[in-house]
């Protein structure tokens, strides 16, 4: 069995600066630490129970199936708040068949990020 301790979301995206906008202006997630020097330096972002990070540069957008889902406490605040600072939004705020409250962003890259809010009578608030 692997013993995980930590683990973090990479992404290599095609322009690196702007994904550092992206990400740390336009979502405001906070810096957990920075790497190296010069433009594709990395840069890991506190995700919740995770960490984002950013580094090096690829010539090709990441997998066009790769998601992210970040949970918040308040999603319709945050839709207002990404509208604001300019985000991309692919769909609004919508509660789903499922229960959660889910709305949709994209990063520079395409990248397709679910916002998604656990409502107070859903099943995943409950715990035993």
């Amino acid at each position: 069995m692997v013993h995980v301790l930590s683990s973090r979301t990479l992404l290599r995206p095609t322009d690196p600066d702007r994904s550092r906008a992206f990400y740390g202006t336009a979502l405001g997630l906070a810096v957990y630490r920075e790497f190296g020097t010069g433009p594709e330096r990395g840069t890991v972002y506190f995700l919740g129970g995770g960490f984002l990070e950013l580094s090096g540069r690829s010539d090709e957008p990441p997998a066009p199936g790769m998601r992210l889902w970040l949970q918040v406490a308040d999603v319709a605040a945050a839709h207002d708040e990404l509208v604001r600072a300019g985000v991309e939004v692919l769909r609004p705020p919508v509660r789903e068949p499922w229960g959660l409250v889910e709305m949709w962003v994209s990063d520079p890259d395409r990248v397709r990020i679910v916002l998604v809010e656990v409502p107070e009578d859903h099943p995943l608030r409950f715990r035993a």
